[in-house]
This record gives structure tokens, C-alpha cells and sequence, in this order.
């Protein structure tokens, strides 16, 4: 279970879940981030009955605005080709510092109960930095019209982040978390195939050399389609893959998951429609997942959202999963 729905979701009796077996995956940053070319400015407020929150970065070259309606994001903060050049000068200057106070006190909770795996987490949300302009800062319609253009400004500050990226990786290698996750959220539709190549397949194989050296593994958030880029994936020899889904939200079951990467660990995350089953069809679906992945590296996960019947039906898969 991911740590953000045991804090955010208090209307689930978490201990008694914890009890009959669930574990607790734990996120925690393993880095360090001084900014000295921008302030961030975060004022709160009520509208239509929910937390508006409304975030400003601020550089002596102009300022960026985003703002959320409860849990949403509502607003990016690149809107032209000019917000790419504020973004570039507030990343001028950056200072990246290994920091592993938040993962060594996450593993002294966690105990036995689960585990924690290091993440990046600056400006974007831990990911690589075309999918931060994506989901993050540009938003998916106007970041789509400024790749296939390839918007200069856009190129430019990407060019930086990459640089930003590496240096990231290369603190993250020095802390003592040995699985560093990048929160991709990818679905090769949103990009396609050439664009996955020409982007981030490079900046990949450069993560992975820096890891390599220093033993660590590397998880990648793909909770989408990936059938068209199964070989890629399979060339790049990721450790991991975090919250794999299949049809209809994915386009490989996990038989064809292993079948394609054998040594990959794979974090299934079973559908969400699954719960809305019968417990007997509920328990046949983990059963058939857990032998397609067997007989080790994998892990069963609830990384989108708690199933809405989660006091009948996680029981079930937990049950499942002990026979």
C-alpha cells in the first residue's frame, strides 16, 4: 500500500489491514534542493466547498502560477514560450545535497511492516524531466503541440533539467536507499514510440550507468499501455516496474509481462474493477496474476486508489496471496 493512502485516506481502518498482512511502501526523498533564483509562494482558500490552493514561483525575470482544487491540479504553470525561460531562470543556481534523514527515519517506523525506496522530489514530482513538463508544468495539450514543434524555449530548458536530472541521480546514488523510484506515470499513447527513443530512452541508459556503479536499482512509475515499447524496456534492464496494470487500463497481462522481461520486478497493481467481483472471482484473478509472475520478483500493490469495498475485498486478496 502506498504511504500517501494511509495518510490521506483516514476513513480505512489502516491496523486492522496491517494486521491480516498488508505492507506499507514507503516514499522518501534522498536529496536535498537549494533555490536561490525564485521564491515559492503558497496561499490557500475555499471554493465551491472544497481547498483551493494557488502556488506562485517568483524570479527577478517574471513569475509562474499554478493552482488545485482539492487533490487536482487545475493550472500549469508554462503556458508560453516565455514561462519556459521564467522556469529556466529559477532552476539557475540550483544546489542538489544527498540528504538521507527522511529515508533513515522512515525505515526506523517501517520496522518489518514494509519497506521504503528512495525518490527525487524538486519542482516536478520525482520523474524525468520531459514527463515533469508533461503531467507537471505544461500540462498534456500544450506540452503535445510544443514537442512535435520541438518550441525552442521548450528545448532549452529541457536540455537543463536533463543536466539537473543526472546531478539528482548522482546524490541519489551516495544515500543509502538501494531502490531509486522515478514517479513516470507513463503510457507510451501520451508520447509515442519515437518520442520515448529520441528523449528518454538516452537519459535512461545514463540513470542507469550512474546506479549501476553504485549498486542501486532503479524502479520507473509505467502504470499505462506498454506493448508498443516492451522491447525497449527489455534493452534497458530497469529493475522494476511500479504499478504494471493490465487491460484495459495497460495492453499486456502479466503473462506477457514476464514472458517479455523474465527478470524485471514487477509491481502489479491489480484492477480496480477486480474489486467489484465476487470474492470467490476476486481470489481467482490474484491467483492467476501470482502464478503468471512466479514463482519471485514480484509484489502485489494498491498504488492508484483503495478499492471502494476495501473492508470485504483487500482481506480477500491478502488471503489469496497466503495460500
Amino acid at each position: 500500500m502506498y504511504d500517501w493512502f494511509v495518510k490521506n485516506r483516514l476513513q480505512v481502518d489502516w491496523e486492522m489491514l496491517f494486521e491480516k498482512g498488508l505492507g506499507q511502501i514507503n516514499h522518501a526523498n534522498v536529496v536535498r534542493h537549494e533555490h536561490p533564483n525564485f521564491e515559492r509562494v503558497e496561499t490557500t482558500s475555499e471554493q465551491d466547498g472544497q481547498t483551493r490552493l494557488d502556488v506562485r514561483i517568483i524570479t527577478d525575470k517574471g513569475e509562474l502560477h499554478e493552482w488545485y482544487l482539492g487533490e487536482w491540479r487545475q493550472e500549469h504553470f508554462i503556458k508560453t514560450p516565455e514561462d519556459y525561460r521564467v522556469m529556466e531562470r529559477a532552476l539557475e543556481g540550483i544546489h542538489i545535497l544527498p540528504d538521507d534523514t527522511a529515508f533513515q527515519e522512515s525505515e526506523a517506523a517501517l520496522g518489518d511492516d514494509g519497506i521504503t525506496v528512495g525518490q527525487i522530489q524538486g519542482l516536478g514530482n520525482g520523474r524525468t524531466p520531459l514527463m515533469v513538463l508533461q503531467i507537471d508544468w505544461v500540462g498534456l495539450e500544450q506540452w503535445s503541440f510544443d514537442l512535435a514543434v520541438e518550441e525552442p524555449a521548450m528545448m532549452g530548458l529541457l536540455e537543463i533539467m536533463n543536466t539537473i536530472k543526472l546531478d539528482e541521480i548522482r546524490c541519489a546514488a551516495k544515500s543509502s536507499a538501494r531502490q531509486i523510484k522515478l514517479w513516470e506515470n507513463l503510457s507510451i499513447e501520451t508520447m509515442g514510440p519515437h518520442c520515448y527513443r529520441k528523449h528518454l530512452v538516452p537519459l535512461y541508459r545514463q540513470i542507469l550507468e550512474i546506479l549501476d556503479a553504485a549498486d542501486k536499482r532503479l524502479l520507473v512509475h509505467y502504470d499505462g499501455q506498454l506493448k508498443l515499447i516492451a522491447d525497449d524496456i527489455a534493452a534497458l534492464d530497469m529493475d522494476g516496474i511500479d504499478s504494471f496494470t493490465e487491460p484495459p487500463e495497460g495492453d499486456m497481462t502479466v503473462e506477457q509481462a514476464r514472458d517479455r522481461w523474465p527478470d524485471t520486478f514487477l509491481w502489479i497493481h491489480p484492477n480496480l474493477g477486480w474489486y467489484c467481483q465476487s470474492e470467490s472471482e476476486l481470489a481467482a484473478q490474484v491467483k492467476r496474476v501470482t502464478n503468471a509472475a512466479g514463482p519471485t520478483r514480484y509484489c502485489l500493490m494498491i498504488s492508484e486508489d483503495v478499492p471502494p469495498d476495501w473492508e470485504r475485498t483487500v482481506p480477500v486478496v491478502l488471503e489469496a496471496l497466503d495460500m
